[in-house]
């Protein structure tokens, strides 16, 4: 995921890698690669079955058009029979006397991954799903079949038969540096698979292990309704602004968006009445473009002050049932996650779940990754309070008697970012919406597809053969190999925030996985964004925010995309260590400050002129602006994500004791002193990377993989960004170990090839301008 850098008060939603509501074990099961059609239909239905449902015609690509949420029931119900079937008949034959001593590698893990591809096809279609065309229909067959799917998933994590062949497979295996990749990929597979086994219970009986499940079956149900609350608390509040003064100034996209939205809210009584951007009405709404608009641009401090509050709020006790009567608060839940895991990670013999959850993780220790937060605190947290002292000074300078000290002790969040651009713009002499014109959508691309060519040798193609998608405004691209012409790998691109049915932020995930096993080899990706929308007859123009987070989720696309390992469970992103996964995304931003890049796609979308140079030197200056802020905020979310999963008592909180939103405010005063919390701040309540993602206790992930993502960009700096032939050359062997070595490779390892040593802070502190 990539959070807004500039936005300094926004709650992280922008970009992420999306990861489902399930242990991780179940995750990784539901990940893997989809079987060629032969394969496929031997396993999952008949083809009566898989002609009357779409769900089970995985022959391909996912069949969009038709798919329903009536599907869902029924194909579940076929695939689980089918799973259940498969499942039994292995495990038998692995008990049968001494077959586990003897089993070969080929006999296990391959047959699982062919055995759960159809469920974890049909199951990652609806999720995805579930997220980018969201309906109360679709809700309730995805909550009716989730713990049936959890259920038979945790089958695979805690069986006896499976876990003992692992162990004589592994007894088995030889490593050392010497081993080819086949065998790197098949050790780390089968230590993976040995790992999520213990984590996922195997190790349990009797009560324990029925206690375990309900945990693990519970988890999953709080996730997604943590999801859907957060979602129905974004979309339920809008604010109609009817007083021109109040956005005099506002930069005329983002007019012309709240007007379109005030339009679209009038339904069938706006058929007649003209969508007009500068006298309004505007919509104000909670989705991503609107909500960084209104911080970053409405200059009314009212205005500002409601969207704030509104957007802190979400989900909370503040946020009004539904019609059913409903509760859409998520501070109950948050407490029962958190009791639920620290259960679960005590029944495993953890201490808390942040042990538990580094045991998968290259992090050590929880102290390992409170050292490596303090040491860029330390540097950060001097440069943040300089950075709100000019911020401050602006606002008292410019903002007339709201701001003056005797009427305002100190600046507001809501003041914050707005204050904080205009200074920007002071400085810079630059406006963000002076650069929207020169970043159109497709031209954007463009040069983005131009720069995979010329670091990987990769080819880009739209595919006009109208492949099925979920939206118009969807479109889907071929990847083919420079060298041989070859079709190497697929993505869907979903670029534009729909707030009525999708959620926020951005993400990539996987659509179909490469896996021998499953004779698939073309991976294929999903990377959504929730990016400004075409308005009117103009294009998405979009802020160079938007451009970033682009960058980083075709970055983890193309980890997905570009893998060279075959076994499914750790090709492309499949097997790789959480705190590693960001490497590739966060690398690929910074090729958004490179000139001969960005002069690759930044041309005025009426006229075709090129972004003047001296605005590309002002973006570059800019580059570090509020750096020292930013980086608070982020090891602001990490500390408070590990604090939670570590030290925290839930039990404790619900009689009196230490509550979230206490941990909240204590762990602000050691990050960010200079910005507290406001007493009803229920941030917690929209945090679904910890409470319904993949990232609890591993928030922390994001500034430990930008420390190897910046020192990879290193090695192009360092043979010169203007040196053609060794940037090429660098790129290549950034495709050969970071891109093209998946999970099959022990992620330290892969840098070292790459960087020929392990990875160090400097280059995070100097792109960051954080050296002093």
């Amino acid at each position: 995921m990539k959070v807004n850098s500039k936005a300094v008060f926004i709650v992280a939603a922008s970009s992420m890698l999306r990861a489902q509501a399930f242990s991780s074990i179940i995750k990784q099961s539901l990940r893997r690669a989809a079987a060629s059609a032969s394969v496929a239909m031997s396993s999952t239905a008949t083809p009566a079955e898989t002609m009357a449902n779409p769900l089970l015609d995985q022959s391909g690509l996912p069949k969009f058009s038709s798919i329903e949420p009536s599907n869902l029931s029924p194909a579940v119900s076929t695939l689980l029979e089918n799973l259940d079937k498969d499942f039994a008949d292995l495990t038998s034959k692995l008990s049968s006397g001494e077959e586990t001593k003897s089993v070969d590698y080929e006999e296990v893990l391959p047959e699982l991954e062919k055995m759960q591809f159809g469920l974890g096809y049909a199951w990652g279609v609806t999720s995805h799903l579930n997220g980018v065309k969201n309906s109360e229909d679709l809700r309730k067959a995805y909550e009716e079949n989730q713990p049936k799917v959890v259920k038979a998933m945790a089958q695979f994590s805690q069986s006896r038969e499976v876990y003992d062949a692992l162990s004589a497979i592994r007894a088995s295996m030889t490593e050392g540096e010497d081993i080819d990749f086949e065998t790197s990929q098949k050790l780390r597979a089968v230590d993976n698979s040995l790992r999520g086994m213990k984590l996922g219970g195997v190790g349990l009986d009797g009560a324990e292990k029925d206690r375990f499940n309900e945990i693990r079956l519970r988890l999953a149900e709080i996730g997604t309704s943590f999801s859907n609350n957060v979602l129905d608390a974004t979309k339920a509040f809008s604010l109609v602004v009817e007083d021109a003064a109040e956005v005099e100034g506002v930069p005329d996209s983002a007019k012309a968006m709240w007007a379109s939205a005030y339009h679209a809210s009038l339904g069938d009584e706006g058929k007649d009445v003209e969508v007009d951007a500068e006298k309004g009405p505007w919509k104000i709404t909670l989705d991503m473009p609107s909500y960084i608009a209104t911080m970053t641009h409405v200059p009314s401090r009212s205005v500002r002050e409601k969207v704030y509050k509104a957007y802190i709020t979400r989900a909370s006790e503040f946020t009004e049932v539904d019609e059913d009567g409903k509760s859409k608060n998520n501070v109950p839940s948050i407490y029962e996650i958190l009791k639920l895991k620290e259960e679960r990670a005590k029944m495993l013999g953890f201490n808390n779940h942040a042990e538990l959850s580094l045991a998968s993780k290259m992090a050590p220790t929880v102290d390992s990754v409170k050292e490596l937060s303090d040491l860029i605190l330390d540097k950060a947290l001097p440069s943040a309070l300089r950075e709100l002292e000019e911020i401050t000074a602006m606002a008292r300078a410019n903002g007339g008697d709201d701001y003056t000290e005797e009427n305002l002790e100190k600046l507001m969040p809501w003041d914050t970012t707005f204050w904080s651009e205009r200074l920007k713009e002071s400085k810079f002499d630059l406006k963000e919406e002076e650069l929207r014109p020169y970043f159109a959508l497709p031209s954007v691309l463009d040069g983005m597809f131009g720069l995979i060519e010329r670091l990987f040798n990769v080819e880009v193609k739209k595919d006009e053969s109208g492949v099925e998608t979920w939206n118009p405004d969807v479109s889907f691209y071929n990847l083919y190999d420079k060298d041989s012409g070859k079709q190497i790998a697929s993505f869907y691109l979903d670029p534009f925030s729909r707030p009525a049915d999708k959620r926020g932020g951005a993400w990539m995930d996987v659509c179909i996985g490469k896996s021998d096993a499953c004779g698939k080899d073309i991976p294929v990706a999903y990377l959504t964004c929730n990016g400004s929308p075409p308005v009117g007859d103009k294009p998405s123009l979009m802020t160079f925010r938007e451009v970033e987070t682009l960058f980083h989720e075709t970055g983890h696309g193309l980890q997905h995309m570009l893998t060279k390992a075959s076994v499914g469970d750790v090709a492309g992103i499949n097997g790789v260590e959480w705190d590693a996964v960001e490497l590739p995304s966060q690398f690929m931003e910074n090729w958004c400050y490179d000139k001969k890049t960005v002069y690759g796609f930044a041309k005025h979308y009426e006229t075709g002129e090129p972004l003047p140079e001296e605005m590309f030197e002002k973006l570059k200056e800019q580059k570090t602006y509020g750096a020292g802020m930013m980086a608070c905020r982020q090891l602001l979310f990490g500390l408070l994500d590990m604090e939670l999963h570590s030290n925290f008592d839930a039990e404790a909180a619900e009689n009196g004791g230490e509550t979230i939103f206490d941990v909240h405010r204590r762990m602000a005063e050691k990050c960010t002193p200079y910005s507290q919390p406001l007493p009803e701040d229920r941030f917690l309540c929209t945090f679904s990377h910890i409470f319904a993602g993949g990232y609890s206790a591993g928030y922390y992930s994001y500034k430990w993989a930008e420390v190897m993502s910046a020192d990879a960009f290193g090695a192009f700096e360092e043979v010169g960004l203007e040196n053609e032939e060794k940037v090429q050359e660098v790129g290549r062997k950034f495709r050969d170990t970071v891109l093209s070595l998946g999970g099959g490779v022990d992620p330290m390892e892969v840098f070292k090839r790459f960087r020929g040593r392990e990875p160090s802070p400097e280059a995070l502190l100097r792109h960051n301008g954080l050296t002093e």
